[in-house]
């Protein structure tokens, strides 16, 4: 999960990167992003980057929650029923806060 952590840090900082280089270029183009050519592309491009840091945040969010969790000794337990979470999803989605059950239901 560290590993995991730390890959998504470096995610985040490299889509601020971009983001930030997105925001500069919009500021250089032509602000007419109706008739410039460029302006779709620019646009498309800060709304493409914004929502995956959207997701990587909330990744990011998720990863310490369950080191929290893994802290206080509730890491594994369903946060709606209080049952065990399976080992199997645990390994497939090491921040799971529900069981299959739940997370189905």
């Amino acid at each position: 999960m560290i590993a995991d952590r730390e890959g998504t840090l470096e995610l985040v900082a490299s889509l601020s990167a971009d983001w930030d280089g997105v925001v500069n270029a919009s500021v250089q183009a032509n602000a007419d992003d109706e008739h410039d050519p460029e302006g779709a592309t620019i646009a498309f491009e800060r709304s493409r980057i914004e929502a995956s840091l959207t997701r990587a945040r909330a990744r990011l969010a998720d990863i310490d929650d369950a080191l929290r969790r893994l802290g206080d000794g509730t890491y594994g337990v369903c946060e709606q029923c209080g049952g065990a979470i399976a080992v199997e999803r645990l390994e497939a989605r090491p921040f799971a806060r529900t069981c299959i059950a739940c997370a189905s239901g």
